[in-house]
């Protein structure tokens, strides 16, 4: 599984590609927009985003997508994150933002040149949604954000001072936290005790979906999940997109009950198709996604998770 397409709707509102030089665009609020240079682009990011505060009504804006932010070759995303929070005071309506829309055949994930993102929540005090995607240089630190409902970060390798400083963050109205941890060869170095944060849950008292995934030791994480207690309190959790064999899923269920869960998604697993039956016996009222299922008998040094490179 690569990242392989764009999505097409964002903070519940479909995406829209900015064009300079379009007759007609649709109201400013109407869309979440989408910022994006094609290869060997004639101007910048910063002409382009220039442009597009002067065209469209920039303090209607609800959403932004921000995809390539270079023209040729690949740089860091320094200079948007710059340019946006600049204009933080022409954008008081913005409340969702996704850096780093990008697919694989525009740039692998793990060339994505990132920096320190912490500019965009402090400089954006009303943003509710906020997506990153990329984990090469990504930096974050501890903030308090009052309004911030979803928090994502994709990446296939998550520093582990990034999961340390969510963890530290006060975001009390913090509903949705999901983090592609990924792997040590392209940076994802957090351990289990940096994930007790989340699995703790105090500093997250409106937390209702939890996504851990794309690890490579989602096993050991499952077996802390069965005993944490902010899954009480879950509706949904994610465990996703990682190494994990029967013995992280007999974790969950012989742990505290999942039964009051709307959903589970563990896609792209390695559980043999009797674990999987257990799963759904045991859980006859959630919807459990078991989809993208690898061999189970896959030798253990050739599992991989699914976004990586």
């Amino acid at each position: 599984m690569t990242v392989d397409h764009h999505p097409g709707r964002f903070h519940e509102l479909p995406i829209h590609d900015f064009e300079p030089g379009a007759a007609k665009r649709p109201a400013a609020g109407a869309v979440a927009w989408r910022l994006s240079l094609e290869y060997d682009a004639p101007h910048d990011f910063a002409a382009l985003w220039e442009t597009f505060l002067d065209t469209v009504d920039p303090a209607a804006v609800r959403a932004l997508v921000i995809g390539s932010w270079w023209q040729r070759d690949y740089e860091p995303v320094k200079e948007a994150v710059g340019l946006l929070a600049d204009a933080a005071e022409r954008l008081p309506a913005l409340e969702a933002l996704f850096l780093g829309d990008v697919t694989f055949d525009e740039c692998e994930i793990s060339w994505l040149e990132m920096c320190d993102v912490t500019p965009l929540l402090t400089a954006f005090p009303a943003l509710r949604e906020f997506t990153v995607r990329g984990g090469t240089g990504l930096a974050f630190k501890p903030v308090r954000h009052d309004r911030l409902r979803s928090l994502r970060f994709e990446a296939g390798g998550l520093p582990a001072e990034v999961v340390r400083a969510v963890g530290a963050c006060e975001l009390p109205a913090l509903e949705r936290l999901v983090l592609w941890l990924g792997v040590d060869e392209y940076g994802g170095d957090a351990t289990l005790d940096d994930l007790a944060p989340f699995l703790d849950g105090t500093r997250l008292p409106a937390l209702r979906h939890l996504g851990l995934a794309n690890s490579e030791f989602q096993d050991e994480i499952a077996a802390a999940v069965a005993h944490a207690p902010v899954v009480a309190r879950l509706e949904s959790l994610d465990l996703s997109m990682g190494v994990l064999t029967d013995e992280g899923a007999a974790a969950l269920l012989e742990g505290q009950p999942l039964t009051h869960l709307r959903a589970l998604d563990l896609h792209h697993h390695y559980l043999t198709d009797e674990m999987q039956q257990r799963l759904r016996q045991a859980l006859p009222d959630v919807e459990i996604d078991l989809g993208d299922a690898e061999d189970a008998d896959e030798d253990p040094d050739e599992r991989y998770v699914a976004v990586a490179e």
